[in-house]
């Protein structure tokens, strides 16, 4: 277990948990929370033991309520500027090779519904409530929900939640598809880590050549995005893990994949 006053790292194994730990302030997004969360980020990049990461909040009340709001007042222009000058946490969780699998577990507002929107899969307590309020404050999203939300569920959805500033419930956003699955509260983690666990067990090349060309059809032209894709998949042909897992295959044996 790795700690800061903020932010946890807790390594079960192949997986990974970063959790945000502020449950005062709902584990609303301040600088400090930020840094640290960058930090843990780096360690699981670095750590090639790791193959998967879930990301919660700490509590049951809040994934991430938002920004720290505190941090607005008196703000300049050019102080945001600066502020948004600094390493995203948002790109760090979508450039991650290694999946990572949101835990949401209560008020996923603002920020944190835009870290949710960085995850891979998302997957909701029953309890937890999501949104994007920015316009009730007189600004709009500034992590990446104007952008990433379109192309989870779609311009008509993503306007309504950006221009209304209302919250839905965890049912409609997996109507919506902002969710992948919805779970009882008191099951919501051990399902994200099971779910963790599952891809921990496949090969990590595969899986990290797997997230970078499936992340790339949300940008790329078609015939871009089918170029990346068989690159990707010739680069695996090169890999220990597409050796052990053919040759498993064929002896009914689970892989013993390496990443290598």
């Amino acid at each position: 277990m790795t700690e800061s006053t903020v932010v946890t790292l807790d390594v079960r194994g192949a997986v990974a948990l970063i959790t945000i730990n502020r449950p005062d302030k709902r584990n609303a997004l301040d600088g400090q929370v930020r840094c640290a969360f960058l930090g843990a980020i780096d360690t699981v990049r670095r750590d090639e033991g790791v193959r998967a990461v879930v990301v919660t909040g700490a509590g049951d009340k809040s994934f991430v309520a938002g920004a720290d709001i505190a941090e607005f007042e008196g703000r300049s222009p050019v102080d945001q500027w600066r502020a948004m000058k600094a390493p995203s946490i948002y790109d760090a969780v979508e450039r991650l090779p290694k999946p990572v699998i949101a835990a949401v577990n209560g008020f996923c507002l603002g920020g944190g519904m835009e870290l949710a929107l960085a995850c891979d899969i998302r997957i909701a307590s029953a309890s937890a409530k999501f949104g994007q309020p920015e316009v009730n404050l007189g600004i709009i999203p500034g992590g990446g929900a104007t952008q990433r939300l379109p192309r989870v569920i779609g311009l008509g959805g993503a306007l309504r939640l950006i221009l209304t500033g209302e919250l839905i419930s965890a049912q409609e956003a997996l109507r919506l598809r902002l969710v992948e699955e919805v779970t009882e509260p008191a099951a919501l983690l051990d399902r994200a880590m099971q779910l963790a666990g599952t891809v921990a067990s496949r090969s990590p090349v595969a899986v990290a050549a797997a997230k970078e060309a499936t992340r790339a059809a949300l940008s790329l032209p078609l015939d871009d995005g089918l170029k990346l894709e068989s690159a990707l998949f010739q680069l695996c042909f090169s890999s220990a893990d597409k050796a052990e897992g053919v040759r498993a295959f064929l002896e009914k044996r689970a892989a013993q994949f390496t990443g290598r």
